[in-house]
């Protein structure tokens, strides 16, 4: 008979570091996402809108569901955090995509586990997975189960491992024995709202995306607003500082599961590396990478963004490199050229 107890076992098994199981039911926290929405803070994630009566309760998801099989997956290598990158014409990409592409290795672990529980339960087993992309707010589920608490710079945060973490979720047709949910523990502690570049945890446990430099580096699909491009200056693929001052992170252990090693090339590139880098080469690259999300467009605007801030002849070589690609030619990019050249000769 399938049990929680099982589950948890087998899922160590399979590479997964931390499982719980929470009951499917619509929980407060999962109103908060609609009331976020209206207020404008999500920008131009428009899915999250399209999605919000499956995200404000799992059994729109999966009618028959019953429980909520959590599970996370430890990322976090020996390298230093973003935070205290103190050459400057380094740049960084955020760790979650130094790697393999989480959504293919955690799909890969989750169909194993999911594989077991269908042989273990039997014909009537009714289930849905989502790895990071499916309706699922998976960190209140995560909470739900015991995971760890959704800290204030809303990241899942466990008191063991800290909050390098891949989730994913099976949610089930079969009643499972639910975990106690995991407890706040971030006290009077604020490191994350102070080291945000950008404000964009404008209070405890709440992100104005609009304002986040992982938004405007993965999810803006045209030109960033004016207002928001000076501040990519190193961050130039999502955003780990708000994870890096994070006191819970300092006793985090190191995976040495190789799918979350990070490539020749993305621990802590020079910039000028990056913009040199051809667009084919850019193209394998991306190719089983999370980076896939943004594209090499996108990428290269964020580059042409951080290069304005460097000093002018690294910032006019860094130009230069990414102007001579073809890429280069796809308006975004050529936008973000064209508005740090301008930088440059505004502070000549």
């Amino acid at each position: 008979m399938l049990s929680s107890t099982a589950i948890k076992t087998r899922s160590a098994a399979f590479g997964f570091d931390l499982c719980g199981v929470s009951r499917a039911e619509r929980y407060p926290k999962l109103a908060r996402l609609a009331e976020w929405y209206a207020s404008g803070q999500a920008g131009e994630m428009r899915y999250l809108a399209d999605t919000r009566g499956e995200r404000a309760d799992p059994r729109v998801v999966l009618p028959t569901a019953r429980s909520v099989v959590s599970l996370g997956v430890l990322y976090n290598t020996a390298q230093p955090h973003s935070a205290s990158l103190t050459e400057p014409d380094r740049v960084a990409v955020a760790r979650c995509a130094w790697g393999t592409d989480y959504h293919e290795v955690v799909r890969a672990r989750l169909r194993e586990l999911l594989t077991w529980m269908s042989r273990e339960a039997g014909p009537d087993l009714e289930a849905m997975t989502c790895v990071d992309d499916g309706p699922v707010q998976e960190r209140v589920f995560a909470e739900q189960a015991g995971l760890g608490w959704i800290g204030k710079n809303t990241c899942l945060i466990n008191p063991e491992i800290g909050s390098w973490l891949f989730l994913a979720e099976i949610l089930t047709n079969v009643d499972l024995e639910p975990d106690a949910p995991g407890v706040d523990q971030c006290g009077r502690c604020t490191r994350c709202l102070d080291a945000c570049p950008t404000g964009a945890i404008v209070e405890p446990y709440r992100v104005d995306a609009t304002r986040c430099l992982s938004y405007h580096t993965i999810e803006v699909r045209d030109d960033v607003d004016e207002r928001w491009r000076a501040a990519i200056r190193t961050q130039v693929f999502g955003c780990d500082i708000c994870q890096d001052v994070c006191p819970w992170n300092n006793r985090a252990p190191v995976s040495g599961d190789p799918a979350w090693q990070p490539r020749p090339g993305l621990e802590f590139p020079r910039l000028i590396h990056l913009c040199r880098l051809s667009d084919e080469a850019w193209r394998a690259l991306l190719k089983a990478s999370a980076m896939r999300r943004a594209g090499l467009a996108r990428i290269r605007r964020s580059l042409g963004y951080a290069a304005a801030a460097r000093p002018a002849a690294e910032a006019t070589d860094a130009l230069d490199a990414l102007a001579s690609h073809s890429s280069a030619s796809d308006p975004r990019v050529a936008g973000a050229i064209a508005w740090a050249r301008g930088r440059l000769t505004s502070v000549r």
